[in-house]
Parts: structure tokens; sequence; C-alpha cells
């Protein structure tokens, strides 16, 4: 089974966003559904990194969380800049963030938290994994906003992800 399906949470996500995208469930959109949530894993596996274990579910709960409201706070502090300030008011800018986080799948989440939060964007991981490029829309204080990515998302991550020990 695990050679037919290698990932049945993304077959299982294709499939309803195909029945989404759709907005359907006809025969043919049930078909393709089906065909994509089959060959898509299998043609993807070699891209994806090593499955994880689940090390710590309450603290991936409270990031996952923590991330959620963070993104909501930042949509509408974007909302509420992109209607109220000019351009030459807003202080964009990159940043270097300091990274001990080297796990793949906790870069991933990292990346995802990064891109899906408004107002910041991740721009670029150094070949030795070391550092991190962080492009943010309106910054107010460079050390502020590094110790905040920090402590709210790679500790957490750190804990999930790398550290060892019980689960």
């Amino acid at each position: 089974m695990k050679r037919l399906l290698p990932s049945p949470p993304l077959s299982a996500t294709l499939f309803v966003v195909w029945l989404l995208l759709h907005q359907s469930v006809d025969a043919s959109t049930l078909l393709s559904a089906f065909v994509l949530a089959l060959v898509v894993p299998l043609i993807t596996q070699g891209l994806r990194p090593a499955t994880v274990r689940m090390r710590k579910p309450r603290v991936a709960l409270h990031l996952a969380g923590a991330a959620l409201f963070d993104m909501l706070v930042s949509a509408k502090n974007v909302a509420w800049i992109v209607l109220t300030r000019r351009n030459v008011r807003l202080t964009s800018y990159f940043v270097v963030i300091p990274l001990e986080l080297r796990d793949p799948n906790g870069l991933a989440v990292l990346a995802m938290i990064m891109c899906l939060t408004p107002g910041t964007a991740w721009g670029e991981l150094s070949l030795d994994r070391s550092k991190l490029l962080i492009h943010v829309f309106d910054l107010v204080e460079e050390s502020g906003f590094i110790a905040r990515i920090q402590l709210r998302y790679m500790l957490p991550l750190l804990e999930i992800f790398q550290m060892e020990g019980p689960a």
C-alpha cells in the first residue's frame, strides 16, 4: 500500500483541492481528482524531505496557533499601512536572521510561515544554512523582529524537528 500511496495526507489534500477548484462532484471530476491524488505523490516522492516523526505535537499545535495569530495581525497591519501611508514613509528592508535550525522539514515550515505572513517574504537561505534573508514590508526595529522570529518560530521548530529526547 505504501508503494501505491506514499503520502496519504498529500493524496487526500490533492483530491479535495481538485474538487474545490472545479466546484463539481461529477464522475469526470472525481476520476481526475483520484488520478491526480495517486500520480502526483508518486512522481514527486523524491522531491519531498524525509518523513518526520512528530516529536512534540503540543508544541506544533502551539506553533500553528501562534503563526495563525501572527498572520491575522499582520494582514490587518499591512492593510492599514497600505491604506493610510504614503510609499515614502514605508521602511521596507531585508533582514538577515541567524539560524540554529538546520532540519529541511523545519526550514520548510519556517518558509511557509514567512511566505504566508503578510508583510514578510523568504528571500534566501545561505548555502551553509546558517543565515536566512527575509524581506520585511514595514520594519520598525530589526533586533526586535529577529528576536520575535527566533522565539516564536525557530525555538518551537527546533524542539519539534531537531532536539533529541523523549516524545
